[in-house]
């Protein structure tokens, strides 16, 4: 397994390069878009891992760039703030999984090798109710494309409510 990590993050990159070592080929790390698809033509991964927010650019603009690159390569998308909304759109452009951080080493391994994941990392996924309302404002809000005073009318939530919600971090499972 030949890996590119694109992660901006130099500590979470640094510890994920360093567990995921013992289980790839090779492993490659990019921390901006330009660097990740210069890599990506030089290394021809096998797979990859992306991070959807890196610095001030998101990673799902560069999923058909990716995938354009390397078609047959396995694009994980991993990010701190996950909602049902950015995965069905990263699958839309060429995700073939998606995790949310934190994601335990064996859920990012069963992505990888595209495996059923274990029991144990399933209990990890299960939602909180405070996780389950996230993931259906951001819902809400992909479909009245951000316009947050629509979205705020159709939750029947005041408009301040509701950004104070988005402004939050969204919360663990």
């Amino acid at each position: 397994m030949k890996l590119l990590l694109i992660e901006d993050d130099a500590v979470f990159a640094q510890t994920l390069c360093r567990r995921l070592t013992p289980y790839v080929q090779s492993l490659e790390h990019a921390t901006s878009l330009d660097t990740a698809l210069l890599q990506a033509r030089r290394l021809r991964p096998s797979h990859i891992i992306l991070d959807m927010h890196l610095e001030n650019e998101s990673g799902l603009q560069l999923l058909p760039a990716l995938r354009a690159i390397v078609p047959q390569a396995r694009i994980i998308l991993l990010t701190g703030f996950a909602s049902i909304a950015t995965a069905v759109q990263a699958v839309k452009l060429g995700a073939d999984d998606y995790l949310a951080k934190p994601a335990s080493l064996a859920m990012i391994l069963a992505a990888l090798e595209d495996k059923a994941v274990s029991l144990e990392a399933e209990a990890e996924v299960l939602m909180s109710p405070e996780r389950l309302e996230w993931e259906h404002i951001q819902t809400v809000l992909a479909r009245n494309d951000g316009n947050i005073s629509q979205t705020a009318r159709q939750l029947n939530m005041h408009r301040r409510t509701l950004q104070r919600k988005l402004q939050k971090k969204p919360v663990s499972s």
